[in-house]
């Protein structure tokens, strides 16, 4: 079983931006030293609490701190991007520290409606996703399919491309395409069964991969005691539907309006969302994560560690991949 992190580069409260990427350079030194596959960052905007809007910026900070694990995005949201601008990021990127740089491509924006707008990206952009992830590949390869114009860098480091989802539309792109298949289980559990049986079933092999290959996201709560995990679940819940729900009422709630919205069906939605996350002691995870990658036919993991504070979070990193490796080894 491969494992996998998921950094949003979050803003704990009462700490800065800054202290969020100084985290994330721990996180993946962390993931780096304990065996992890690779680290993603996703592209989110206008998120007071997610840091890593500028994806291949900090992808690039991470990696001049880090020597052998993988990075890369989880994703770039490629309708908010010209397909050019992102191969000679991530051609750059390529360039300066090898084959370490995964590129996974998602359709959505990113953000809310107003913010959009913001990045003058034109609503109907996602309609053209599979033709713009069509052009960013032939870049990357040196194929361009526009006359006369080449990523200088990008071309020749054939950066392997990752279609990630939420839903079937992905499922299909990327058996399609025969690239590899993230599913955002992590956040979007409904869909997460019928669309990788949708991948498996109509993959088609290509260049870049011979066989169906499959990531889904998992949330991970580790700690000594699973009594200590669940403390720091509820913490995490009481977190993500006050972030959830403050930000579109556009403000922050005391503790005690905290209590009163984890009982209304909007909180009950916005915790569903964590519906695959396995919590516990580290065996007890190692048992959940390995009967969730079996059900859902997934060749690797990538866990999205929810404990608000760092020690913690990095203290359910080791745990966990402690307790896997034993498990691996029995």
């Amino acid at each position: 079983m491969k494992l996998s992190i998921l950094d949003l580069a979050p803003v704990a409260p009462g700490s800065t931006i800054s202290d969020s990427f100084k985290s994330s350079v721990r996180l993946a030194q962390t993931a780096e030293r304990h065996g992890y596959e690779r680290v993603w960052y996703a592209e989110h905007h206008n998120m007071p609490t997610i840091a890593s809007s500028a994806t291949s910026l900090l992808i690039s900070h991470i990696a001049h701190h880090t020597e052998t694990i993988r990075l890369g995005s989880g994703g770039i949201m490629l309708p908010n991007h010209s397909p050019l601008v992102i191969a000679e990021q991530f051609g750059t990127l390529a360039e300066i520290y090898g084959d370490r740089i995964d590129l996974g491509l998602g359709r959505a924006p990113g953000t809310d409606m107003t913010t959009l707008r913001a990045l003058r990206r034109d609503p109907s952009a996602a309609d053209s996703f599979p033709h713009d992830v069509l052009e960013l590949q032939a870049y990357l390869a040196g194929e361009s399919r526009v006359p006369t114009v080449a990523a200088t860098p990008g071309a020749g480091t054939n950066v392997p491309l990752y279609i990630l989802g939420s839903s079937l539309f992905g499922a299909k792109l990327a058996a399609q395409l025969g690239l590899p298949y993230s599913f955002a289980s992590h956040f979007a559990p409904a869909a997460l069964h019928e669309a990788i049986r949708i991948y498996r079933d109509e993959f088609t092999p290509s260049e870049q991969l011979a066989e169906p290959y499959v990531i889904a996201g998992v949330g991970v709560l580790a700690a000594e005691t699973a009594e200590r995990a669940h403390e720091l679940l509820e913490v995490a819940q009481r977190h993500r539907v006050a972030s959830f729900i403050g930000r579109s009422a556009k403000k922050e709630f005391t503790e005690a309006e905290v209590d009163m919205l984890m009982d209304t069906p909007q909180a009950q939605q916005i915790l569903d969302m964590m519906r695959y996350t396995a919590v516990g002691t580290g065996e007890q995870v190692a048992e959940y994560l390995r009967h969730f990658a079996s059900a859902a036919q997934a060749d690797e993991l990538i866990t999205i560690h929810y404990p608000t504070e760092e020690q913690a979070r990095l203290d359910s990193v080791m745990i966990t991949a402690e307790a896997c490796q034993l498990a691996i080894a029995q």
